[in-house]
């Protein structure tokens, strides 16, 4: 198994940068696919960015738009998500997961394909 610990969430104005953290414990970190999902009041999660196991491939979301970065140390067990230009609507609780795959490039875009999931880091932006 694996433990996820997000950090970084907090208030910002609109058009500020925030880098949120994901550090991970328990089985060898680098077996994992790990993603970010988020989820806003009264929607369903949605899929924001995942990165391979070695960091060689990486995918996000249409609304991304350039706007966010995903990457990993594999030495220090965290992934990243580096979020730039924040609009409103980028608020909601984020949200890192592992998914057991070591397969060369491989990235899991489906919520439902992900056996791990942190307790979430809320990121507000005020208009």
């Amino acid at each position: 198994q694996v433990q996820l610990v997000e950090s970084g969430g907090r208030l910002v104005q609109a058009g500020d940068s925030l880098r949120l953290s994901c550090a991970a414990s328990g089985r060898t970190f680098s077996s994992y696919v790990m993603g970010w999902f988020r989820q806003a009041p009264g929607k369903e999660r949605e899929f924001v960015a995942a990165i391979s196991w070695a960091g060689t491939r990486t995918e996000y979301g249409e609304f991304v738009k350039g706007r966010f970065r995903i990457s990993r140390d594999n030495a220090k067990n965290t992934v990243y998500l580096g979020m730039n230009a924040l609009k409103p609507e980028d608020t909601a609780v984020y949200y890192c997961a592992a998914d057991d795959n070591t397969v060369s490039g491989a990235v899991t875009i489906d919520s439902r394909g992900y056996e791990y999931w942190g307790q979430g880091t809320l990121v507000t932006v005020s208009s």
